[in-house]
């Protein structure tokens, strides 16, 4: 049988970076390509015992259905929680749990987005995002991420020229893959030129807690006071990605038409892991374990960093980022990226082309993206000796 298969779904290619760690899937090779938090930051012993508490006490809340809307102590508690630490959540706003971060991403454009509509997205820019919106069949104008942030004046240039511009689609800290951090008059910039276009704004928020360095910088969301910011936040990256619990602080008219939306795609996140995020925020110390993993990563980034500055000193131009996860790479003009690439994973390192975070059809970057959170120290020594060797070849 010949299968057609819809105009939403024809047209998405395979994550460039899943279909690497595929390829890749030798022990042997270092995973400079993945994006994966370090298992060292994952509270094991702390989630066993949670886990064996709520079966003994809980099993049927754990076991059965639940409300879209979330689990509702987890609600109130997120909702507490983004109030006093970050200033996120006002009278006309509501919250609802998700099925990761990429879930609010989903449900931000079957709620908000007809077909041809214009999103306006940083270039480059997280590639699952990408693919979903994209899904949806909606037009995206990529804005050029610069050292502080995306370039504003072709923000408003863009602005300018599209008409039905639904959302301004932004990782405002450590962003993916750049690492870039935006300046405190840009992200001011940015909320007052999207209220001026009568545009909201999706602020993507994963790696926020993840700061090692420079002073935290308060989120778009937090300045708020005309209902058109919709922030995007998860556990992934603080408790474990295979929980798959994220939310989202939005208006609340745009949650009630999320929650329906949910209903048609998964009807509820498991009740079991909101239950374990719930109890795992109430019974630990969750700013020290915060501090934990930013320990962790300051010395991987830090350690990553030191050795591109002595192996690829004078061939790669970044900036090191204060946080994240990932290092922003760009080779000299006369390099071939994707050759460059290519050569790497043949000596056993993946790293990811910077092709797979372009925005609009035909852009494109010399750049490639390492993560330093999932390899080992060791590995990352080693992986950086080849990439120094590897650059003698062009």
């Amino acid at each position: 049988m010949e299968y057609t298969f819809s105009k939403r779904i024809s047209s998405l290619q395979p994550s460039a970076i899943r279909e690497i760690l595929k390829a890749t899937a030798d022990p042997a090779v270092i995973p400079f390509a993945a994006g994966n938090p370090d298992a060292a930051a994952f509270p094991i012993e702390e989630v066993r015992a949670i886990s064996k508490r709520i079966f003994e006490e809980a099993p049927v809340t754990a076991l059965q259905y639940g409300v879209t809307e979330g689990y509702a102590p987890l609600r109130a508690r997120v909702k507490q929680y983004m109030k006093e630490k970050h200033n996120i959540g006002r009278d006309f706003d509501d919250l609802i749990i998700t099925s990761g971060a990429t879930q609010v991403m989903d449900l931000s454009t079957k709620t908000l987005c007809n077909f041809g509509d214009v999103v306006i997205s940083e270039s480059p820019s997280f590639i699952g995002s990408l693919n979903c919106f994209r899904s949806y069949g909606v037009q995206l104008r990529g804005v050029p991420v610069e050292a502080d942030g995306m370039n504003m004046d072709i923000l408003e240039q863009k602005l300018q020229e599209n008409q039905n511009v639904r959302f301004i689609y932004t990782i405002p800290n450590f962003q993916n893959p750049s690492g870039a951090t935006m300046s405190l008059e840009k992200r001011k910039k940015l909320y007052a030129l999207a209220k001026q276009y009568g545009v909201l704004i999706l602020e993507d928020n994963p790696y926020g807690d993840l700061r090692v360095a420079g002073e935290a910088l308060p989120s778009i969301k937090s300045m708020d006071e005309d209902g058109i910011v919709i922030y995007a936040g998860s556990f992934s990256k603080v408790l474990a990605p295979g929980v798959r619990v994220g939310y989202t602080v939005a208006p609340a008219p745009i949650v009630a038409k999320m929650t329906v939306g949910k209903q048609a795609a998964d009807t509820h996140t498991p009740m079991f892991t909101q239950m374990l995020v719930n109890e795992w925020m109430a019974t630990t110390d969750f700013e020290a374990h915060i501090q934990k993993i930013r320990e962790i990563y300051r010395r991987k980034l830090n350690l990553m960093c030191d050795l591109i500055d002595e192996k690829l000193g004078g061939f790669v131009e970044y900036v090191r980022p204060e946080g994240g996860m990932f290092v922003w790479c760009r080779l000299p003009d006369s390099v071939n990226m994707l050759d460059f690439c290519a050569r790497a994973v043949e000596k056993k390192v993946a790293v990811v082309p910077g092709s797979a975070f372009t925005v609009e059809e035909g852009e494109t970057t010399n750049c490639f993206r390492m993560n330093f959170t999932t390899p080992s120290d060791e590995n990352i020594v080693k992986g950086m000796d080849i990439l120094g060797e590897l650059r003698h070849a062009f």
